[in-house]
This record gives C-alpha cells, structure tokens and sequence, in this order.
C-alpha cells in the first residue's frame, strides 16, 4: 500500500492555522500530500485515526536559518527537528554553501558549519534541490550563497569586482533563481563575502529584485554596538538594488538590545526599507573560533598555508603581541574572552577531551597561555573548529521577548549540528519559542504566524505556513502544557517534549515522539521560479497579533 492511499484524519484537536485569526475545535483530513478538508471530518473505512485531543494542530514550524544543508539527512539530526515541530528549514546561509559549484571549498571552509553534503558534488542549485527530494523527513529550501558565488568567480582575489566578474556574478545568481532558490544570502564577516562592498552586492541584488526575491543577510560588523552601521548598509544594498520594482531584505540572526532594535528597523521603514528578521532565543552565539581570534587575512588563505603560519614562531610572538589586544577589545567578546569562548568541535583525536571547555580552562589544563592554547587547537583541527560563544551583555528574556513581539520578526535557530558539543539552539530553539514565549511575545495565533505562516511568505513558499484546504499538509500537533526544550550549555543534544506526531507533505514523520522513516521531504524550489512548485496564495497576514493569551489557553 503506497504512502497516500488512503485518507488521514487528525481528530479532536484544536486548529492554530497560521492566518492570525482565533484557535477552534476542528478536524483536519490529510488527501494526498495536501489539506483536504478543515472542519467536521466524516468517518470512512480505512482512515488513519491521530487522535488530537487537548492538542493544537499547528502548521509545520519553518526555520528561516539552519545550518543543516549537509546534515539534514542524518536521522538524529531529523529527529531533533521535528521534536520541536519544524518541517521546513532554509539553507544556503550566512553566504557559504555548496552550490553553485562543486562543493569542495564551501565543505572544507564550513567544514564546522555545514559539514560536508554526502552526494552532492556539483551541477549547482538545481542538483542540489534534488537531493533532497524523497531523501529526508523534512522540506529544504536553499538561498543563493553570495560568498560561494564570489569564490566561484573569483576565488579568493580581496579587490572590488570588475564588471565582468560582476556580470559573471550575477548571471549565477539568475541561474539560481531559476532553479528555485528561495533568494541570496550573504556573510558580510565570512570569506570572501567581507571583501565585497555594499555597490558590489547591490549589484548582485538587481536578479533579485526582477524575480521578486529576498536579500538575506548576516550584516557587516559582528552585531551588537555595529548594528546601526550594519542596518545602513542593508537599506543602502536594498535601495540600489531597487531598479525592477523592490529589492526585499531580510536580516540573519538579529541580536542587539530590545531599544536599539525597535529604533533602528523603524528607521529602516521610515527610509522605505522593507524588511523582516530572524532571531533565536538564546543570548550566546556559535561561530568558528578562527573567524573570532585570528585577523581576517586568516580565512583567505588555504588551509596548509594558515596552519604553516600559525606553527611558525615569528607569526605566533606577532599575534601575541599586535593582534590578540585586540581581541579583547571586540564589541561581542571583552577582556575575558577566554573564559566565553566554549569549544564545541575539533576533528583532532588529540584535542577530543577539549569540546566543552572554555579557552581559559583548556590553557590551564595544558599550562600554556590562553594564546599558545587558542593556536595549537586550532592548527591540530586545521581550523576546523567551532565555539559557542557568550557575549558581555547577556540580556534578560524580557529583552528577547520584546524583540520577538515585533511585526518583522520570524523564527530562525541559527542551527549547527557539527560537534561533540553544540549550541542547543539547534535541538531547542523552537521549543523554547513555543515553551517560554507564547504568553510573552504572542499568544498561540501569533506563535503560528511568526513561526511558520510570516516566513513562508517572506521566502516565497506558497501554500505553506498556513492550514487551509489545499495547502501543503506540513502539520505539527503540539501539547501546549508540555512543549518546552530540554537542551542545555551541558548538554546541548537533549530532545524537545511535548511535539511527539509531525506529517510533513501529507506523510506522518513523527509517531508518538519517534522517527516513522518515511522521507517525504523536498527540495522546496520558489513560487514563481522556472522550478517553483504553486500552491494557491497564502491567506493575507495580519498586521498586528492581538494581545498575548495565557500560556496554556
């Protein structure tokens, strides 16, 4: 009996849809990979039964930045994910990734990132959507790596492109949107993206802008006390880009304090920018360790000739001397940021006791200094190594509850599941959206819209996000007494409770809290691309969410 012949009907639960309007008592009929029917539900032979009682029957969660292109098709990796209830994420992030090209360089620089894709090795976005289909529990959509696309053209040259390297450029870009990649995405302090200026990439936004795309970015600066500049220069890319009727944007990983935010994207609007965010809700972040410590002329170089550097004991005394004060002057890290850089992988066999100690407690385990400490680590993992980072200001969860309660914000968890020990925005993020901000930020109605319906629509992905008759049967049953993240700093891998049946096109992924083994995944390609797959258009969003419910209403 194949996946769909015959009729699935979630009973008894109460429907969250995604379009804003009030939660109901109602039965949802799965027909094939879509929605057939909301509402009273008859009883036919043959049905699949889930009994939805006392839960809401939501759409599948939409992560609007994960670091799992790669990673996606391991089942603990999926198993994580749809624990909390995500059904879709967005890769290609931050500017690096595999396509276009054949993957080798975006897998060797974000090795501690991505990780490497297991088949894919070339043939650009469109192989790499098809990789997913049927392959994976969950649905893929993928951003145009600017980054990758520049290394591509240019290899790791730090100059301004010409106009033919420009022309080059963005004829890739235009490829990619036709293949059904969901926009560009940029790493404005990653390699090679930090080389390109905000002409270049206006320039790499006029595809966009023609097919009615996003601009997704990590900004320029490292955040914090840089994001006014970083903002500028967005609404600046933006603007110039604007020259076939409106360039869209949408800022990566949004953290700053609550004031600062609200002031600087209403000034953003006010300058005609339109644009939208995502966030996680922890206060600490995860990057490369050698992206924080070691000068930025570090990523441009391959790997042999870092690490020859590195060992070499004229550039070590330099480093120590000219270039580590600076360190602790960074505006994310301070003084003390040995002790707030917390290793999460290497891929050395010598250092494999280091993931979860910090910089200051590897140095005092070994006798050296925190400088001979962050250079031997990295050069015995060739630079393949990443850190949960804390940052000076660690900000109360009002703060992030403010942040999420604004009209642009959507769920992203930054996720990377490379590591002995990660974040645990990876395996929590959206449960501790639902678990500690439902009642806080937005009540139920709302959790769906910025959660799933808001970033469907934002990325082009018609006919998900919402449940309504004909959508794409991605569906989350959640326990709205139990949902909550289990994971910690400790212990980073712990599964979320409380999201225990998750379908995705149609097909029940997640039984009683366990993978089916069902793949039904997809590379999802965008609305309106040569490759898009169409759904009927999304019901209108509201503009505003009404005042947060109580938790377990």
């Amino acid at each position: 009996m194949s996946a769909h012949s015959h009729r699935t009907v979630l009973r008894g639960g109460v429907v969250v849809d995604g379009t804003g309007m009030p939660r109901r008592r109602a039965d949802v009929e799965i027909a094939g990979d879509r929605i057939g029917a909301i509402g009273e539900v008859d009883d036919r032979p043959g049905d699949a039964v889930v009994d939805a009682t006392g839960r809401f029957v939501m759409p599948g969660l939409i992560d609007a930045h994960a670091h799992v292109d790669g990673r996606v098709f391991d089942p603990g990796v999926q198993l994580a994910l749809l624990r909390q209830g995500v059904t879709t994420v967005i890769g290609g992030q931050d500017g690096v990734s595999y396509a276009p090209g054949d993957g080798a360089w975006a897998s060797r620089y974000f090795a501690a990132i991505n990780g490497a894709h297991p088949t894919y090795a070339g043939g650009g976005v469109a192989a790499l959507l098809a990789s997913y289909d049927d392959a994976t529990p969950l649905n893929v959509g993928y951003l145009v790596p600017a980054g990758t696309v520049r290394h591509e053209v240019m290899g790791m040259q730090t100059a301004r492109a010409d106009a033919v390297q420009l022309a080059e450029m963005q004829r890739l870009v235009a490829e990619g949107l036709d293949a059904g990649a969901l926009g560009l995405s940029t790493g404005l302090d990653y390699v090679p993206g930090v080389f390109a200026d905000a002409e270049e990439l206006a320039g790499l936004c006029v595809p966009l802008a023609s097919a009615g795309a996003l601009y997704v970015t990590h900004m320029r600066g490292g955040y914090e006390a840089n994001t006014a500049a970083g903002l500028a220069e967005v609404v600046a890319i933006c603007a110039a880009g604007d020259r076939h009727g409106g360039v869209r944007g949408h800022v990566s990983h949004l953290h700053v304090d609550a004031d600062d935010a609200e002031r600087l994207l209403a000034d953003a609007a006010s300058a005609g920018a339109d644009l939208t965010f995502d966030m996680y809700p922890y206060t600490r972040g995860c990057t490369l360790v050698s992206m924080a410590v070691l000068p930025p002329e570090y990523s441009a170089l391959d790997v042999d000739d870092a690490v020859a550097r590195l060992t070499d004991p004229v550039e070590r005394t330099r480093l120590r001397d000219a270039w580590f004060p600076a360190v602790a002057d960074k505006p994310s890290l301070g003084p003390d940021w040995p002790s707030m850089i917390r290793i999460g992988h290497t891929p050395s066999p010598e250092w494999a006791w280091a993931p979860g100690l910090t910089i200051a407690e590897i140095a005092g385990r070994r006798g050296t200094d925190v400088v001979d400490a962050t250079l031997d680590l990295l050069v015995a993992g060739r630079l393949e190594v990443n850190a949960v980072m804390a940052v000076r200001d660690e900000r109360p969860v009002e703060n992030l509850a403010r942040l999420f309660a604004l009209d642009g914000h959507t769920g992203g968890s930054d996720g990377i599941f490379v590591g002995a020990v990660p974040h645990p925005r990876a395996a929590g993020a959206f449960a501790r959206m639902l678990g500690t901000y439902v009642g806080r930020s937005f009540e139920w109605e709302g959790a769906a819209v910025h959660l799933a319906a808001r970033t469907a629509e934002r990325f082009g992905l018609d006919g998900r996000g919402v449940l309504r008759t004909g959508a794409a049967a991605d569906i989350a049953i959640v326990d709205p007494l139990r949902v909550r993240d289990a994971a910690t700093y400790d212990d980073p891998g712990a599964l979320a409770v409380g999201i225990d049946d998750v379908f995705v096109n149609g097909v029940h992924v997640l039984r009683d809290g366990t993978l089916t083994g069902a793949r039904p995944g997809r590379g999802l390609r965008r609305a309106g691309s040569a490759a898009g797959i169409h759904f009927p258009s999304s019901h209108p969003l509201p503009l505003s969410q009404p005042a947060p419910a109580r938790h377990g209403s």
